[in-house]
């Protein structure tokens, strides 16, 4: 997991070849200003999917992990809590490998609060739980990036 400010997103593009793909398109678009649903940037190689989703509390947010892909995700309207547990302390779970997700029962181990401006990265070593915030409803962005 690694959480940043958008402004430091060059940083990480050594971490993966699609990253300074990602550097660009940051730089090249208003998010804030982008129409919700799915944008294929390259294939299904990376997408953004820009959502408007509910707020959940801590304890209605489930710990999901991905094996094909990295998230990398980016409130844009509200601040918004993910939870954290590496999946190496996560028991066996369901794998749907039609949405490349297995969730898990119970709580993250930590807690993070990610503000507009700001970014997350979750790798498949990563479970998370996201959409947790006080906003009933509120704007985001998740890059998916094949692993």
């Amino acid at each position: 997991m690694i959480l940043d400010t958008l402004d430091n997103f060059d940083k990480y593009v050594a971490l993966h070849p699609l990253f300074s793909k990602v550097a660009a398109y940051l730089k090249n678009n208003d998010l804030s200003t982008h129409a919700l649903g799915q944008e294929l940037i390259i294939g299904e190689e990376f997408f953004a999917n820009y959502c408007l989703v509910k707020g959940k509390t801590s304890e209605e947010a489930r710990v999901e992990t991905h094996n094909k892909m990295i998230d990398i995700q980016i409130p844009i309207s509200s601040p918004e809590t993910m939870g954290f547990t590496p999946r190496k302390n996560l028991p066996n779970a369901v794998y749907d490998t039609e949405r490349d997700i297995s969730f898990y029962d119970g709580a993250a181990e930590k807690y993070v609060t990610v503000n507009p401006g700001e970014f997350i990265i979750f790798f498949p070593q990563d479970g998370h739980a996201p959409c947790i915030s006080e906003s009933k409803e509120f704007v985001k962005v998740i890059f998916k990036i094949k692993a």
